[in-house]
């Protein structure tokens, strides 16, 4: 999934960049040290992905000053994922941001065109875990894949989710998200016929233990092809679910 410096090496094959130009592009730096962040500009080399900014816990300022150099670096879209409103507001003073308050995602530049193997479904256990979600389903976009999203189908009324099984048998990969005791991500483990990524989240009444109750219970899940990520790690899902949907024979 090394789309970044396949496309160097194709168009100096089709004649369109010259062997020193693309020698050039190859060995650029692969971080710039800023000082506060030594930012990663080798990663979608690397890894087929740029990095992502984690807005948690950096001010404005810091987050605006890594968007800058990523930019400079010719980086056309960028993925900021925890960002407070009153980040977005300083950023998007100064960048063209679009942001997703319910999911606190930050993405400036364009969506890029899905070149996955196929379509990725966010499923939710309820409303209340469409925070979650959309962190998912944005990454997994920005990360260039369509997304089918299928929200509040938990098993309090199963008959939700099986009236979507079209749906659910056409996915090359399933993001399972749900709180309380994450029933869901087992269900659909035993209804689909591709890899499954569970999320637990934060969701749910005191014995939940803030999503504790939910992840154990995804851990221990008895049907096959369920991965677990981490509690309310709606990122983390979404660029798991992308590099399946990206996946090459090697």
């Amino acid at each position: 999934m090394k789309t970044e410096v396949k496309t160097i090496l194709e168009a100096v094959k089709a004649g369109q960049m010259p062997v020193e130009e693309a020698l050039l592009a190859i060995k650029k730096a692969p971080f710039e040290d800023i000082g506060y962040a030594k930012i990663d500009l080798h990663r979608g080399i690397r890894q087929g992905a740029p990095e992502v900014i984690y807005g948690g816990g950096k001010t404005p300022e810091q987050i605006a000053g890594i968007v800058e150099k990523m930019r400079c670096s010719g980086q056309d879209t960028i993925l900021i994922t925890r960002l407070s409103p009153e980040a977005a507001a300083w950023v998007g003073a100064r960048q063209e941001l679009s942001y997703h308050a319910d999911a606190k995602v930050g993405i400036i530049g364009p969506i890029p065109p899905a070149t996955g193997i196929g379509k990725i479904l966010v499923a939710t256990g309820g409303t209340s875990d469409i925070p979650v979600a959309e962190e998912a389903a944005l990454t997994a976009q920005v990360h260039g894949n369509e997304v089918v999203r299928l929200y509040d189908v938990g098993v309090a009324g199963v008959h939700r989710l099986l009236s979507h099984m079209d749906e659910i048998m056409s996915a090359s990969v399933i993001i399972a998200i749900a709180g309380m005791e994450g029933a869901l991500a087992s269900v659909i483990g035993g209804l689909a016929d591709c890899p499954v990524i569970a999320v637990p989240t934060s969701v749910g009444y005191g014995a939940s233990f803030h999503g504790l109750s939910a992840l154990l219970s995804m851990l221990n899940s008895c049907a096959s092809g369920v991965s677990v990520v981490n509690i309310d790690n709606g990122f983390g899902a979404g660029y798991l679910a992308s590099m399946i949907n990206h996946m090459e024979a090697k």
